[in-house]
């Protein structure tokens, strides 16, 4: 069992798809509205049918109040670090702290190639991640600048603007040499049930928790974000199994599972992929989320 003791919160995996932007606004202001904590927006450049996750991310920003927006996650390889480092500077003074990094090493590399962007072997990409991470951290804290890596530099620069406080920096992770990365220079860890499921989860919040440690860091101190999709549901397809890539059933079930997932396995993030009507985010809020909340909450006073 894992269970880092962090506040649980509520996120919704926005869909960036161009086809209606004005739907898509409406739904991120209704998320806003609702009392979500997260919107969390994919980032696949090469796609179509997709809207850039960056600019779509500062015009949401723009237009909500309370909601916390991040790319989930942003695509490093055709996203140069320190161009990153400066559009979630400046997100985040615009918008009071509401912007948040996730950072990805990229995949789909033959779409990444149609763009001209690095089509990377594992080991480079996971290199790149890391100068990526020390370049950010250095642009946001650093008076100057001057690093020279195997894939990203920077000689001479005086960088800003700076944040107000550090934007943190999540880490969409699934091999061990990214996972270990996740726990010696991140803020937090961002898998997707469909990818991650629990079982293998717990396994991978090990291997950050070893590296955090090994690296003089407390593993508490990492976010644990978990996208899940699935339906709230009538009708129950499955029982609790931690092999599940996603959940659906009733609220019960929901609550359940969710409970499970934050007290067994260490996640107290879930931003959830699932139809995003103002009746069900709705449903969320009011029902779930408080009675997850409590069940979650006696479940850590019975453990003591």
């Amino acid at each position: 069992m894992t269970d880092y003791g962090h506040p649980i919160s509520f996120g919704i995996f926005l869909d960036p798809s161009a086809s209606d932007p004005g739907r898509t606004l409406e739904v991120a202001q209704i998320i806003d509205a609702t009392g979500f904590d997260l919107i969390g927006i994919q980032d696949h450049p090469y796609q179509a049918r997709h809207m850039d996750a960056m600019a779509l991310t500062s015009y949401l920003l723009g237009k909500t109040e309370q909601v916390h927006i991040f790319p989930d996650v942003a695509n490093l390889p055709l996203r140069p670090p320190l161009m990153l480092a400066k559009e979630a500077a400046t997100l985040h003074l615009l918008s009071g702290g509401r912007f948040h990094l996730g950072l990805g090493a990229g995949a789909f590399w033959d779409a990444i190639g149609a763009m001209d962007g690095p089509v990377r072997a594992p080991g480079e990409a996971v290199q790149a991640t890391q100068e990526a991470i020390d370049l950010i951290r250095a642009f946001w804290t650093q008076p100057s600048l001057r690093m020279t890596g195997e894939f990203y530099g920077a000689q001479g620069l005086r960088p800003g603007p700076k944040p107000k406080r550090d934007p943190g920096i999540w880490l969409g992770a699934i091999g061990p040499r990214m996972l270990r990365l996740t726990g010696e220079r991140t803020d937090g860890w961002v898998p997707s049930m469909a990818y991650v499921p629990p079982v293998q989860a717990l396994v991978s919040q090990g291997m950050i928790d070893e590296a955090a440690i090994a690296n003089d860091r407390d593993p508490a101190a990492i976010r644990r974000i978990y996208n899940v999709s699935g339906e709230i549901s009538p009708v129950l397809e499955a029982g609790i199994d931690p092999a599940d890539t996603q959940i659906i059933g009733p609220i019960q079930h929901w609550i359940e599972t969710l409970s499970r997932l934050a007290t067994d396995f260490g996640f107290d993030t879930f931003v959830l992929g699932i139809t995003p009507t103002a009746p069900v985010l709705q449903m969320v809020m009011e029902e779930i989320a408080p009675a997850l909340r409590e069940r979650v909450q006696a479940i850590r006073a019975q453990r003591g």
